[in-house]
């Protein structure tokens, strides 16, 4: 895994298109080489609430957190993190340039005592859609 979660305030989604940005993170998280392309989850998460800085509605947020099972040693997830947040960054240069905009990223472990998961993702890699 890691799941990359985007949480963001509503004014973005006239900035960038959040779609896009979720496939770039996904390919930047495979491109690491760090993380199984199965266990890959990107969403994003619209905040239509929010009040940053000194409240004027023009400013916006893209926050990033990866959620990761514990076991990579501090090099590895430096490297990773640089990856994904440079990714970010190119993605979101071109409105940060037009708009007050803060971007941030987190990358944190997951006990993996505490977090039981089973899927068939991998069973159904490559295969295309089921016949439903």
């Amino acid at each position: 895994m890691p799941h990359v979660i985007l949480d963001y305030s509503a004014n973005m989604e006239e900035r960038i298109d959040m779609g896009a940005l979720c496939d770039t993170l996904r390919r930047a998280a495979a491109e690491t080489g760090v993380f199984p392309a199965a266990g890959i989850r990107v969403r994003a998460l619209r905040a239509d609430h929010v009040s940053i800085a000194d409240g004027h509605p023009a400013h916006g947020y893209v926050d990033i957190s990866v959620r990761l099972r514990a076991g990579r040693d501090l090099e590895t997830r430096k490297r990773a993190t640089g990856h994904i947040f440079a990714a970010a960054e190119a993605a979101l240069e071109p409105a940060m340039r037009r708009h007050p905009i803060a971007l941030s990223l987190e990358m944190r472990d997951i006990d993996p005592d505490l977090s039981p998961k089973t899927g068939t993702i991998r069973d159904h890699l490559g295969k295309g859609p089921p016949d439903d």
